[in-house]
């Protein structure tokens, strides 16, 4: 028994090593993406490298709202960021719908809601430009936010979540008069609180990380996204390091805090709704 215990010890202490190991040199790159971010031109291509800036500086965080126009694409994607959580709240009401719900045909519509995750997004570009142009959408910030509101795999999460919610719970709140929008918004919400953070999180990093539909739906500079001006920022500036690494540090480090804070809620998210 000793022996045993010992030997789970032992497997433990070098598994966690590697763990530590692995985070470490998964680490590395954003590490020195971070730093280089806060050193000058220069020394970005000093050899020997430096991993901590020794003139710390933020003059590339400057440089990206002073001269690359920043401001304006951060502008633009937190108007996308918000109008995709309202598209959430609108995939919610849909996945409640379909599971708790009873009318005809919600089966077979269903089916075809999870039929459109089997198609690929670049192939649906094409025509929802063409309808979007149609309606003179195109080159507009409504042409890039309409057609992400909804989303199958929302709808489908949330469905499957909402499954669990016992029927009973919702009837109760009915005979005691609450409507259908209270008892979305003050029962189904706070029990549905794991698959929200899950879908929020999930929401918040396609929408922050927006770059496709924004770039092929607008040419107006005015309308770019982080990610299209993080790509211009490339094209333009390809020999300045430093302020590479300080557009990409700006794109990724708001997500990195957030996925660290809610990690948490995307695992029992995605347990209680049923996928392994």
């Amino acid at each position: 028994m000793a022996s045993n215990t010992k030997n789970r010890s032992i497997e433990k202490t070098i598994v966690t090593l590697l763990l530590i190991l692995g985070g470490v040199a998964v680490s590395i790159p954003f590490i020195w993406m971070i730093s280089s971010s806060f050193k000058p031109e220069s020394e970005v291509l000093q050899v020997p490298p430096t991993l901590m800036p020794e003139h710390p500086t933020l003059e590339n965080y400057l440089n990206l709202f002073r001269d690359m126009n920043f401001g304006v694409y951060l502008r633009n994607t937190l108007v996308i960021v918000f109008f995709s959580f309202v598209g959430l709240l609108l995939n919610a009401m849909a996945g409640y719908g379909f599971a708790k719900f009873d009318f005809k045909g919600r089966e077979k519509i269903f089916y075809i809601v999870l039929a459109t995750m089997m198609i690929p997004a670049q192939v649906t570009m094409i025509p929802v430009y063409l309808i979007l142009n149609e309606m003179g959408l195109t080159n507009t910030m409504a042409g890039i936010i309409l057609p992400g509101l909804a989303a199958a795999f929302s709808i489908f999460l949330f469905r499957q979540f909402m499954t669990t919610i016992p029927t009973d719970l919702i009837e109760a709140a009915r005979l005691d008069g609450a409507g259908e929008f209270y008892i979305f918004f003050k029962l189904i919400i706070p029990i549905a609180k794991p698959i929200f953070a899950v879908q929020g999180i999930l929401t918040f990093i396609g929408a922050w990380n927006s770059f496709l539909w924004p770039l092929i739906i607008a040419n107006d500079e005015s309308l770019y996204t982080l990610s299209v001006g993080l790509s211009l920022l490339q094209g333009q500036y390809a020999n300045n390091f430093a302020l590479q690494m300080a557009g990409a540090a700006f794109m990724v480090v708001p997500i990195i805090i957030i996925f660290s804070f809610f990690q948490k809620y995307i695992v029992e998210g995605f347990t209680m709704s049923g996928l392994k």
